[in-house]
């Protein structure tokens, strides 16, 4: 019997070790895949373009392009953006390396900006000042789910002949100012691992506005192959050619894990509203306990809480960590400054380059969350670290 996703007041779903995320897999779920295993297609059929479809419909319509990872699509994207040698990305330090990595892979040299003491996010102000003549991409990430401020950081790229990219690992289904993630950015990314909002075991998706960024897109996911006669160089070779006019590689989400994803989306509501209920009960146990500080919510957005990142202030950080995992209580921390990975120190990348994301990173600890936890679940975790605070 697959897990249910049931949350309730009842007993714990973990006597042991409570993991800080995981995903939640329905019978509905098991059958989309087994129903695509009994059919003919495996990669790149109709399961492919269903998924792609009803992404859409969570992005006020934008299209979206299917990739094997989150990962997989940063470096669609920015390879979408025409990013290389030369070109700068303007991005926040609060993120998974990946964000940067992607761009520096393509040549790009990554700007860090700080961010936003509160929230985490790339601050607009820090963003304007690091936006040269060269800065080709401005990409914000939605740290924990709370979307980044993309109006503001929208103007700031447009006004400088840049691009918005909006890191949405963490956020789909949600939205800032009313708008839904995916339809505020020039181009978005989404990931599908297991912890996030939903899963397709792994993939991620593009999603573009433009007709020519959501068509480059489509290109580098598979090889740059161009297939239209009417646009090849040599069209008259025969039926079977096929041309690469710019490289590209292998990205494409095969049918059975999109199957998974479309599955997934039907219950994307419940995964928030889900979240949200946790995140609400940590806020209401922890946010008046000294030494402590609680997520804040800007004015204008709706999260989908991927993380609960508390901060643990005067140091302490470290010492509740070891204090709730000795207790089977599977805390993480997210992230360290992208900057401070010996691959960027070896770029001549310096510590203290951002303050505010440095604080953070010292102070944050994620506690677990996922839509299965009971209130049970979560009760024991406030009682833990309350008891550290005694």
């Amino acid at each position: 019997m697959a897990e249910s996703n049931a949350a309730s007041a009842g007993k714990s779903t973990s006597a042991g070790f409570l993991p800080y995320g995981r995903q939640s897999i329905s019978d509905e779920d098991i059958n989309a895949v087994t129903e695509v295993l009994r059919g003919d297609w495996l990669t790149t059929g109709p399961a492919v373009t269903r998924f792609e479809e009803d992404l859409a419909e969570h992005t006020g319509g934008t299209p979206a392009v299917a990739v094997t990872s989150g990962t997989a699509a940063l470096h669609v994207a920015y390879a979408a953006a025409g990013i290389g040698p030369g070109d700068e990305v303007v991005t926040s330090p609060m993120t998974f390396v990946a964000t940067a990595a992607t761009a520096a892979l393509l040549g790009g040299k990554v700007v860090f900006a700080d961010v936003d003491a509160d929230t985490g996010n790339l601050d607009p102000a820090a963003a304007s000042a690091a936006v040269t003549s060269r800065t080709k991409v401005v990409a914000a990430v939605d740290y924990a789910g709370h979307p980044a401020e993309l109006d503001a950081l929208g103007r700031i790229a447009h006004d400088n002949g840049a691009l918005l990219l909006e890191d949405a690992a963490h956020s789909v289904g949600g939205s800032w100012q009313g708008e839904p993630v995916g339809s505020l950015a020039d181009l978005t990314t989404f990931s599908f691992f297991p912890t996030k909002n939903l899963t397709t075991a792994e993939g991620g998706a593009v999603i573009a506005g433009s007709d020519e960024l959501l068509a480059r897109a489509r290109g580098f996911r598979n090889h740059g192959l161009i297939r239209d006669k009417a646009a090849q160089r040599y069209p008259g070779e025969g039926a079977w050619h096929q041309e690469v006019h710019e490289f590209g590689l292998n990205y494409r989400l095969p049918d059975v894990l999109c199957a998974l994803g479309s599955s997934q989306l039907r219950r994307l509501a419940e995964f928030k509203k889900r979240r949200a209920g946790i995140h609400a009960r940590y806020t209401a146990a922890l946010s008046s306990l000294d030494g402590v500080l609680t997520p804040a919510v800007r004015e204008g957005a709706d999260p989908v809480w991927h993380l609960y990142p508390l901060r643990v202030l005067e140091g302490r950080r470290r010492a509740l960590f070891d204090h709730l995992r000795a207790n089977g209580i599977g805390v993480q921390v997210n992230y360290i400054p992208a900057y401070w990975h010996p691959v960027f120190e070896d770029l001549g990348y310096q510590r203290g380059l951002c303050p505010n994301a440095e604080l953070y990173y010292s102070q944050e600890l994620s506690l677990p969350l996922f839509p299965a936890l009971t209130d049970a679940d979560v009760d024991r975790v406030i009682d833990e670290v309350h008891a550290f605070f005694r």
